[in-house]
């Protein structure tokens, strides 16, 4: 199976300043996923055990049946799921043929354990979604 490259790895604000050892190592924990146009990668309400960077294709995103964003080559969603495994805030249906690597939260959270930078980039990330959200 496929490895995400480092340089798709090093683009997730979250990964971006880990070493190029972190990188291999978490690269290995990444499992290769693909979807259809038309199919729902995540749906909001439903239980979460992945996090998700986009390689190629595209997808929307959309809150109570409202889209509210787009995600491409790059893109990452999921990171609450890393966090706590309680259901999707949002529903991610690709829009193309679209190729992405998921990290499970078991993984993540050993390797996020180890490394306080993560960790608190994860936070600030977070923190920046919730302000998004309340501003809907």
């Amino acid at each position: 199976m496929a490895q995400p490259s480092p340089d798709l790895i090093r683009g997730i604000p979250i990964f971006s300043d880990l070493d190029d050892p972190s990188i291999s190592q978490l690269a290995t924990d990444f499992i290769e996923r693909e979807f259809e146009a038309g199919q729902a990668i995540a749906t909001e309400g439903e239980g979460g055990l992945n996090f998700f960077v986009v390689e190629s294709g595209t997808a929307d995103v959309s809150v109570g049946g409202k889209q509210v964003g787009s995600l491409g080559p790059g893109a990452s969603f999921g990171e609450i799921a890393l966090v706590d495994k309680s259901a999707r805030s949002a529903t991610v249906t690709a829009t193309s043929r679209l190729r992405a690597f998921a990290l499970p939260v078991w993984s993540f959270r050993s390797f996020a354990e180890s490394r306080p930078t993560v960790t608190w980039k994860l936070l600030e990330l977070l923190a920046e979604r919730l302000r998004a959200a309340e501003q809907r």
